[in-house]
């Protein structure tokens, strides 16, 4: 259960879940956008790693927002570079991404998100324990780190240290948190994955680097990596079950969306971007329906 977490689990309460997957966050993006112009609410919101920076938007209210400033920024060294994960440790430089750019550059509304009511959580993993941690945000300052922490991935970050833990990428331990958020008691909700339907997720061919990398020190955190691909796949499958059930709304994209962790075409962030709110305008009666059920 999330921290901080006390549920009443007979009560309907709405849940919205968005997996990660670097730049392909742009199409959540576009989801989203559309779905808080069309006024849609959650009781809770979980996000992985994009799904956590992009999606923390959502409580703060401010459509447009992660568009316009990855627009602005996609060609600054200092947002994503290899210069600046040679330099700082971190191919999205954790200052510029995580103080410069919500303080000054592109505020983000930081009394709008804590006032708003909608929980939300960002999923990170303990590298050491190679468990997932799931962090309800209740402080927009405070949390900025637990954010960073979801979206910082293996060898291209630095581990993030938090309440004398250190933490990475949520998705190397649970990419798609729906049965998590189900568990809090969230028992109506929307998925926003950023795979199409048909995607299988395949063993990650740098396995042997990680072991090398990581497997003395974190053999709990590799061990994750090593199999993420059966358990991410299991994870869609239990989505597509709970789909099918009623449980659960799910958007996805039509088609691979072609967009790699790193983009520095602001042509292809808009295209990405576009296609979410296609997809995002095709299901917005659906998920009102279904939230109102």
């Amino acid at each position: 259960m999330g921290e901080n977490e006390s549920v009443n689990k007979t009560e309907k309460r709405t849940g919205l879940i968005l997996e990660g997957g670097a730049m392909r966050g742009m199409f959540t993006a576009g989801v989203t956008d559309v779905m808080m112009e069309n006024g849609i609410e959650f009781d809770g919101i979980i996000g992985v790693s994009a799904g956590a920076t992009f999606g923390c938007n959502y409580k703060s209210r401010q459509p447009g927002r992660t568009i316009r400033y990855n627009l602005a920024f996609c060609k600054e060294p200092r947002y994503c570079s290899f210069r600046s994960l040679f330099k700082t440790g971190d191919l999205y430089g954790a200052d510029f991404c995580y103080r410069l750019l919500p303080d000054e550059l592109d505020p983000f509304d930081k009394a709008a998100y804590n006032a708003n009511p909608t929980a939300f959580y960002s999923v990170v993993t303990d590298i050491e324990s190679g468990q997932p941690v799931y962090h309800r945000c209740d402080d927009a300052q405070d949390s900025m780190e637990w954010m960073r922490a979801s979206a910082s991935m293996p060898v291209f970050s630095t581990p993030v240290a938090l309440d004398g833990h250190f933490y990475l990428d949520g998705g190397i331990s649970d990419s798609i948190p729906l049965k998590a958020f189900e568990d809090m008691g969230y028992n109506r909700n929307v998925v926003i994955l950023t795979q199409p339907a048909d995607y299988i997720k395949k063993h990650n061919k740098y396995m042997p680097y990680l072991r090398m990398r990581f497997g003395r020190k974190y053999p709990e955190m590799v061990k994750d990596l090593d199999e993420r691909h059966d358990f991410y796949n299991k994870q869609r499958a239990y989505v597509r079950r709970r789909a099918s059930e009623g449980g659960t709304y799910v958007v996805m994209p039509d088609f691979p969306l072609k967009i790699g962790s790193i983009c520095h075409n602001p042509a292809d962030l808009r295209r990405v971007y576009a296609q979410g709110r296609v997809v995002g305008e095709k299901h917005v009666e659906g998920m009102k329906a279904f939230l109102a059920e």
